[in-house]
């Protein structure tokens, strides 16, 4: 039997499954849907998630002849991440899976999950503008939107940080990531990727205490026992989510009064911005910060309500935050790139 159509065979037969049937169906629909490409890259850690997002991903490869471009970025966080990677690597060329690993070089020091999540991306951006790639799809599923939900909760964080992860959103300008699994739970894809790969790599940093998703995880368990059930979790973020879209949209309302982008600066008309409430301030001055400096994040909203409380009360005209210079100048806030 030709490798074309022992592929062919593998999918057929994985497909039989009723419940891999129904999710793949799904994922399928939702991938013609947002993307409708001939290429996209797929981000591997090893988790259930993204095997499971590996193994749909392949067959909709088999079956739509698409080129599709796996890639496990390794942190080097912990002194074996290179052997597990090579493990991953082995247990996807079983299914005639070709696993791209790259390593990341930066030192990560402080905030090392958060850094190294930024790092991520930076390398899986290069990979696609080598490859002419406009999609990076990941694993994200429903309980990573409550864990998130909860974090950002404990964080005191507005709507904008309530809200649910966006299923499409751009990290670069020619390049969107994509969660094409976010309506499913973490238990279906751990179903899916131990059926087709026959088990799965537990990364040993989700049970360590000291990171808090992992205590989060924890608190997670207790609400489900306490009768919090994920449904309604779930529901509670979507709900927010629609509050977001109109606060969205008076955003860009308020930005066309406050914002003037220029090459190598953004101008900011703080007598305009002042007039509005402290949310409306907060994600203003944070968005313009985070897109003036490229990040993949805006800068924390305690430390940009500072600022604008500085700012309000004459305290400093200078200022540094997220990778930026601001600089106070009458009734405008001047943003350069910091030195």
């Amino acid at each position: 039997m030709s490798k074309k159509n022992s592929n062919v065979l593998v999918s057929k037969n994985f497909l039989k499954n009723k419940k891999i049937f129904n999710i793949y169906s799904i994922f399928k629909t939702n991938l013609e849907k947002n993307i409708n490409r001939k290429s996209f890259l797929v981000a591997v850690s090893g988790g259930p998630d993204s095997l499971a997002l590996t193994a749909l991903s392949k067959i909709y490869k088999n079956e739509k002849k698409t080129s599709v471009y796996f890639v496990l970025v390794d942190h080097g966080i912990r002194a074996k991440s290179d052997k597990e990677a090579v493990l991953v690597k082995k247990l996807l060329k079983k299914k005639k899976i070709f696993l791209n690993i790259i390593k990341i070089k930066a030192k990560l020091k402080k905030n090392i999950q958060a850094q190294a999540r930024i790092e991520r991306y930076k390398i899986l951006v290069q990979f696609c503008k080598k490859k002419n790639i406009k999609y990076i799809l990941t694993g994200h599923h429903s309980d990573d939107q409550i864990e998130t939900f909860l974090i950002r909760l404990s964080r005191g964080s507005g709507v904008q940080g309530l809200s649910s992860m966006s299923e499409i959103r751009k990290i670069d300008k020619k390049i969107s990531l994509f969660r094409p699994l976010l309506n499913f739970k973490k238990k279906d894809l751990v179903y899916i990727a131990k059926k087709n790969f026959g088990k799965i790599i537990r990364d040993p940093t989700n049970r360590d205490k000291k990171y808090l998703r992992t205590k989060i995880r924890r608190l997670k368990s207790e609400l489900e026992r306490s009768g919090i059930k994920h449904e309604q979790i779930i529901r509670s973020i979507n709900n927010i989510a629609s509050t977001k879209d109109t606060l969205n949209s008076y955003l860009e309302k308020v930005k066309q009064t406050c914002v003037e982008t220029k090459k190598k600066q953004t101008v900011i008309n703080l007598k305009n911005l002042f007039l509005e409430s402290d949310e409306i301030k907060l994600k203003v001055l944070g968005n313009e910060i985070k897109t003036f400096s490229k990040s993949y994040y805006p800068p924390r909203s305690k430390k940009v309500m500072n600022l604008i409380n500085e700012i309000e009360f004459k305290k400093r005209n200078k200022f540094t935050l997220g990778g930026c210079l601001l600089k106070k100048a009458g009734n405008f806030l001047i943003i350069t790139k910091e030195a």
